[in-house]
């Protein structure tokens, strides 16, 4: 008698995260952390306005060219530490318990954590609200962005 493959070299995909219960409520919960982490991001982009004024005048001006790069300045940041981080999540996904996993089991780095925010907002732009339709159609309830990068969100 033959038993049925668990993981196997050729696919490491199989088995680690094929338990549907892992995906329970992942839905809901990440819309929510992303109003949790934007508030945060909000919030940093107070001192960091300040501090590029003060770099506006030393600069004689030229400082005040940061500005339109003032959310990016902040968010990406956040994102690469927080998600690529020993957590694997940002504050926000901490507080909804769930985190970002790979499929190939290796941790999520600063680089990949970074990507998969910048698809997420590029992919956003042009898709809203399309984007999140995806995790009704995919198996592991994986936006356009996680099934690009092999990336899954589960529960913590």
């Amino acid at each position: 008698m033959s038993q049925p493959i668990r993981e196997s070299a050729d696919n490491p995909a199989m088995g680690a995260y094929d338990d549907i219960a892992l995906y329970d409520g992942v839905r809901t919960k990440r819309v929510l952390a992303f109003f949790i982490d934007y508030a945060i991001v909000l919030a940093l982009c107070v001192p960091v306005a300040v501090l590029i004024f003060f770099i506006g005048i030393f600069t004689l001006g030229l400082g005040f060219f940061l500005y339109p790069l003032l959310f990016l300045l902040v968010a990406i940041p956040y994102i690469g530490m927080s998600m690529g981080g020993p957590n694997q999540a940002t504050p926000g996904m901490r507080v909804m318990g769930i985190r970002l996993a790979r499929l190939d089991g290796r941790p999520v780095d600063f680089m990949l954590a970074v990507v998969h925010g910048v698809l997420f907002w590029a992919l956003n732009a042009v898709l809203t609200p399309f984007i999140l339709l995806a995790t009704l159609v995919l198996d592991r309830k994986q936006t356009v962005h996680d099934w690009l990068l092999g990336t899954v969100v589960v529960r913590g």
